[in-house]
């Protein structure tokens, strides 16, 4: 644990630093985010953090790769690979947030990233409920790369208010290691150190590095070099997981622990992935592209009922956690005894949603 402690460390003090060099560089290089009608920023803002988070990344999973502890990880050329896809990601959104290309050559990069990736074997070869196996390997390519686009325009789509993609993912991340490093102690592993625990717990740090930079006020967006590369971290660590678990070492008696691998990778992103989904369904209903941006996100609509931008943000903090906490939880405890703790936790964050929400209080109160 205490290596683990020291990667999030690293990972969020060379991204801090990072960021404030890009920053720098954005402001020089004029790689500003402009004010548009959708947005709601008021200045032009700096764009470019995502980078900072793509080599805090690499730097720190480099330094992972010369500890001991780490050799059985490093074996293999899975990190190798992931480190590939991010590198290649935040290269793509470097060139989207300063030439803003259109969505079907981002989506056309997107899943060349996944296909790389896929092909050095991080891969999703099972679905852990029971042993159930995907039909074939064309399947198994094809499931992994829809995993990969979706994961990462999830993230992207949430993406649109200061310190909120960052925080979410962030909680959603640790959330997610505390998961990855227990599943080592249920299933008996020799080693704690694993590909998905690594991934994650750098996760974690480069988006406690970043925050400090992206909160309200911002002075620095991620951008999409960022958004994507969270975007591939969190499909990579979920997919390694979970085709490398045997649901039977859970416990039989706990049904539900059986899909938790699979639960837990999108419970992380969960706000993201239902914003992402409703997103989508209401620019096809309307006759537009999937990907034409609008003023209609969730973000967007809890600030229309009267709340403050930091406000939004810290909702969507607590929801996150409530989510994905109790699903950590049920690795360890029962489902009834994570349901003790569990609903009064929903209760509360849905008092403290309509009591920080002005508009829809007053609403209600007319009612």
């Amino acid at each position: 644990m205490k290596l683990y402690i020291l990667l999030v460390v690293l990972s969020a003090g060379i991204t801090y630093v990072m960021t404030a060099i890009m920053r720098r560089l954005s402001l020089e290089w004029h790689v500003l985010t402009p004010v548009r009608e959708r947005d709601v920023h008021t200045v032009p803002t700096p764009r470019l953090g995502g980078v900072a988070m793509a080599l805090g990344f690499a730097i720190t999973l480099l330094f992972a790769s010369q500890l001991e502890y780490f050799g059985p990880v490093f074996a293999e050329n899975t990190p190798w690979a992931v480190m590939g896809g991010v590198l290649a990601i935040a290269a793509l959104g470097l060139v989207d947030d300063i030439w803003e290309l259109d969505w079907m050559a981002k989506m056309a990069g997107q899943i060349l990233v996944a296909v790389f990736m896929a092909y050095n074997g991080v891969q999703l070869i099972t679905f852990p409920i029971f042993g159930i196996t995907i039909g074939s390997s064309t399947l198994s390519l094809v499931v992994t790369i829809f995993v990969f686009v979706a994961i990462m325009n999830a993230v992207n789509f949430v993406d649109g208010l200061d310190g909120l993609a960052a925080g979410v993912v962030g909680i959603g991340a640790f959330s997610f290691f505390v998961y990855s490093y227990m599943l080592t102690r249920v299933t008996g592993a020799l080693t704690y150190a694993t590909t998905s625990s690594l991934l994650v717990a750098i996760l974690v740090g480069i988006c406690v590095g970043f925050l400090p930079h992206n909160f309200h006020p911002a002075s620095i967006f991620m951008g999409d070099s960022g958004a994507l590369t969270l975007g591939t971290l969190v499909a990579a660590a979920g997919i390694i997981v979970t085709g490398q678990i045997d649901p039977s070492v859970l416990g039989t008696e706990q049904v539900i622990t059986a899909f938790l691998p699979i639960l837990l990778p999108l419970l992380v992103i969960v706000i993201p992935l239902v914003d992402m989904t409703l997103a989508v369904v209401r620019r096809l209903r309307a006759g537009k592209s999937p990907f034409q941006a609008d003023r209609l996100h969730l973000h967007h609509r809890l600030l229309n009922l009267g709340h403050t931008h930091m406000g939004v943000v810290l909702i969507m903090y607590l929801w996150t956690a409530v989510i994905t906490i109790p699903a950590v939880a049920l690795i360890a405890y029962s489902p009834r005894q994570v349901a003790t703790v569990a609903l009064p936790a929903v209760l509360i964050s849905i008092v403290l949603t309509i009591r920080f929400l002005p508009g829809l209080r007053k609403k209600l109160q007319r009612n």
